[in-house]
């Protein structure tokens, strides 16, 4: 027989003590990643969002990353500026040598002797239209993608291809000395041909630095520049549209292979002002656009890679900035890091033994 309980309260049984409701305990709290990992995706912007692009944010809204500026991105590449201005003295110099001054014989005139005509693009025009041109492509993409890496090393590879180029096509001009079609007008402005009796060798009684010029036909400095830069900026167009993404869109190819129309124009304007033969401006030409494949891919990722779209070191950075996200994230969340419980261990077992 059960006793009966003051003010008729019941026992507690086990079973209801149970199922008193308990405190849950609060509530993990996560750290977000100060740094997301980029997704590679090969779309028509190839960065989905500008989360994907530039990284997660803070909680308060301030960017968790943030990318170097483009002058820190140069001041680590001062050893390759002061090289760009090495090239710039050796280019300079190789203008001042005289050329290989190679045996014009009377024999010969019948090929040399094309009408003297002013250049259809002048000198100064060929920068503009091999360096500055694509330069400007080049800041419009920074204002709209704001990205350092991709500004800097798209100006300082354009920059690098052209005076390679120059450097070779200025070096191997003076060391063949070919002379160009209009020689003859050249080293006989008056068009009174004067032979030497014995080798029947020109000559020349014409300006000596029209002379010197003449003497400078292989290869063409024209071509070669202008495939050094606009075939620079076909690769680099190639990348940012993504134009071997597999889809078919052949508008895509035609926005690449403008740039190299342009220099092939260039290229043709040389022979039909008969400054150069057609040797002259296809050596030029293979010439700026090997040295121009170099120098992109020295930067830039392949236009048909999945990362094309931005320079090597932009992906470099986002890899160092993960590691440095995960090699501090055990200090402030207070957990020992796989190093720490591996000498722990070893701690462990020396003790043991």
């Amino acid at each position: 027989m059960s006793m009966p309980y003051k003010n008729g309260m019941t026992p507690i049984s086990p079973t209801n003590r149970s199922n008193k409701k308990k405190k849950s305990p609060p509530a993990a709290t996560t750290t977000e990643a100060p740094f997301d990992r980029v997704r590679y995706s090969q779309v028509g912007s190839a960065m989905a969002s500008n989360e994907a692009m530039w990284g997660s944010t803070s909680s308060g809204g301030a960017p968790a990353c943030a990318f170097p500026t483009v002058p820190r991105v140069a001041r680590s590449h001062a050893w390759d500026w002061a090289a760009l201005l090495l090239l710039v003295a050796v280019d300079a110099l190789l203008n001042i040598v005289e050329p290989f001054h190679r045996f014009v014989g009377a024999g010969m005139m019948a090929d040399l002797r094309y009408p003297m005509k002013s250049n259809t693009v002048p000198v100064w025009a060929v920068p503009v239209i091999a360096v500055i041109g694509p330069v400007v492509i080049f800041i419009l993409i920074y204002i709209r993608r704001r990205n350092a890496y991709d500004l800097h090393h798209a100006i300082l590879g354009i920059l690098f291809a052209v005076l390679i180029t120059g450097v070779l096509t200025d070096a191997i001009k003076d060391a063949v000395g070919r002379p160009r079609p209009n020689f003859f007008w050249r080293c006989f402005p008056d068009g009174k041909a004067v032979y030497d009796n014995i080798t029947t060798g020109v000559i020349c009684h014409g300006d000596p630095r029209v002379i010197k010029e003449g003497h400078k036909s292989f290869p063409s400095g024209h071509t070669s520049w202008s495939f050094a830069g606009l075939g620079f900026l076909s690769w680099y167009l190639a990348g940012k549209i993504t134009v071997f993404d597999r889809r078919g869109h052949v508008a895509k190819l035609c926005v690449v292979l403008l740039p190299l129309l342009v220099a092939a124009m260039v290229a043709i304007s040389r022979v039909d002002d008969y400054w150069h033969h057609w040797q002259d401006v296809c050596t030029g030409g293979a010439l700026g656009l090997v040295v121009a494949s170099v120098c992109y891919l020295q930067f830039f990722p392949a236009p048909s890679d999945e990362k094309g779209f931005w320079p090597h070191a932009h992906f470099r950075f986002i890899t160092e900035q993960e590691e440095e996200s995960r090699a501090q994230r055990p200090a402030e969340t207070g957990e020992r890091s796989s190093h720490e419980l591996d000498a722990l261990e070893a701690g462990r077992r020396d003790q043991l033994l």
